[in-house]
């Protein structure tokens, strides 16, 4: 939203093919992100007449929104605020976000590939653990993303084989987080096996609702920063119950790990752009592309089209059946729910050891108004 409020906005016709073709194995956002709330007509009248102005001085009929909640109410915004000024403006929300929190669609793009790569990591850590513990480390805790939803978390319980007794905990987002409890359960599981691996969301909350871990807001009206999990809970580990204990977060590894993508998750994020384009052209606006489950086993896919009013402004939770009744692993049903997700490998073309990565080269279009800077 700034760059089109800026008249930041990219000519693509000059990009050469190799590169259009190469972003797709290529992390980030090839155009740029920004976290910005569209304030409302009645707080900021320029911002709207600037983004109207904007449209009309290059000829802009079509408005493609990609990203998450955030990012879904502001591409709903922008379809009523098209519709208030007599624009012909075409408002569709591409979905995307690792936190899998959007309604409407039996997954959202991008989760996939990172819960492949937490479930690996926590794979790989709790293979090494197993091997070193009986003289150095005993606990190690894996955090991930995931402000209000578990979904990552829960991902990293792939890694245990389903009836595998193995030592780990996922503490999620949704489940209150029990101080007393989770210590006495960890002792438990490594005085049984002598080791344990613990997944915790950096959204985890106490009994009474506050974040275990946060900072304030960089700035105002933002959220606060979340991050810190592992670090608190591992010197509680130590500091209580006198085990060795490592901790690491994914942070934005687990984004941004194109490396180790799953081939399902890349047929996703096609399917569903592809048809953004598809109903734009039809007319539709204000509107998602969703991924719809056709069957479980085998797992079958479709793409359908859900209206925005029934996803903004909304979250989709860990389901309660999702989880254990104690709270610390997932069940059979989130299992069959996952697995079939990060299934296939697309692996990057690789350059001297590394996987190669492209950027594009960013030519604007002349701009045709006057500057204009966004308020902060």
């Amino acid at each position: 939203m700034p760059g089109v409020l800026n008249e930041e906005l990219v000519d693509t016709s000059a990009e050469p093919e190799e590169v259009l073709n190469a972003l797709k194995n290529t992390p980030g956002s090839a155009f740029g992100s920004a976290r910005y709330r569209l304030p409302s007509r009645d707080e900021a009248p320029g911002v709207h007449d600037r983004f109207a102005s904007v449209l009309a001085a290059h000829d802009i009929g079509y408005l493609f929104y990609n990203g998450g909640n955030g990012s879904a109410a502001t591409t709903l915004q922008l379809a009523a605020l098209s519709q208030d000024l007599g624009l012909d403006v075409t408002c569709i929300h591409i979905p995307k976000t690792i936190d899998n929190d959007l309604m409407g669609t039996d997954c959202s793009p991008g989760f996939a590939s990172a819960a492949k790569y937490l479930a690996v990591s926590m794979q790989e850590a709790a293979t090494d653990l197993a091997s070193t513990h009986t003289t150095s480390t005993r606990v190690f805790i894996l955090e991930s993303m995931g402000r209000h939803t578990g979904w990552l978390v829960a991902a990293m319980g792939l890694a245990t084989e389903e009836g595998d007794r193995a030592p780990s905990m996922l503490l999620l987002a949704e489940m209150p987080f029990e101080e007393e409890r989770f210590l006495a359960r960890l002792e438990e599981i490594v005085a049984r096996h002598g080791y344990c691996v613990v997944g915790a969301s950096e959204g985890l909350r106490t009994q009474s609702g506050a974040f275990v871990e946060s900072l304030p807001a960089a700035r105002q009206g933002n959220n606060e920063q979340l991050g810190g999990v592992a670090s608190r809970l591992a010197k509680l580990v130590r500091e209580t119950l006198g085990l060795k204990c490592h901790w690491a977060t994914a942070d934005y590894l687990q984004r941004s790990a194109r490396h180790l993508a799953s081939a399902t998750d890349v047929a996703h994020a096609d399917g569903v752009g592809k048809t953004a384009v598809q109903v734009a052209l039809e007319g539709q606006t204000g509107v998602m592309p969703v991924i719809v489950r056709a069957s479980e086993d085998p797992y079958r896919w479709k793409i359908g089209v859900s209206e925005l009013g029934d996803i903004a402004c909304r979250e989709k939770t860990v389901p309660r059946n999702f989880v254990s009744d104690d709270g610390y692993s997932i069940t059979t049903r989130c299992r069959n729910y996952l697995l079939p997700l990060i299934q296939g490998e697309a692996f990057p073309p690789f350059r001297c050891g590394l996987p190669v990565h492209v950027k594009m080269h960013g030519l604007l279009v002349p701009p045709k108004l006057p500057r204009w800077t966004i308020a902060s």
